[in-house]
């Protein structure tokens, strides 16, 4: 199965997305900031990535500031925690194709998952 964690509001998540488009292969996307991941699901994509939570995370938005997620000694589970509340920190566009998946940025990431 293959997903697009999206965000159409983001230039590169919507190339992605016209990439995967022009691939030919059926897709699952998901609008993740309308339909946010539980726990399951976010430690599920993050062994798929093979990365911390921190890896994950966008550190440009306020919330990341607001939130000092920038503090080293904050747990995985205390970062993962804050992208469940607020979905907009997690980096996007995410792939995700079976057991394995990759930040798409740039869209061209994505080739050696759709290979």
């Amino acid at each position: 199965m293959i997903t697009l964690y999206h965000n159409n509001r983001c230039s590169k998540s919507r190339e992605a997305l016209a990439l995967l488009e022009q691939s030919g292969k059926a897709f699952t996307v998901r609008y993740y900031l309308d339909q946010p991941l539980s726990v399951a699901e976010l430690t599920a994509l993050l062994k798929a990535l093979q990365l911390p939570a921190r890896d994950l995370l966008r550190s440009k938005e306020d919330e990341y500031k607001a939130l000092d997620l920038a503090n080293p000694v904050l747990s995985e589970q205390q970062l993962i925690e804050a992208m469940l509340l607020h979905p907009k920190l997690m980096e996007r566009p995410v792939l995700q194709v079976g057991n394995k998946a990759v930040i798409a940025r740039p869209a061209d990431k994505m080739l050696a998952l759709l290979a």
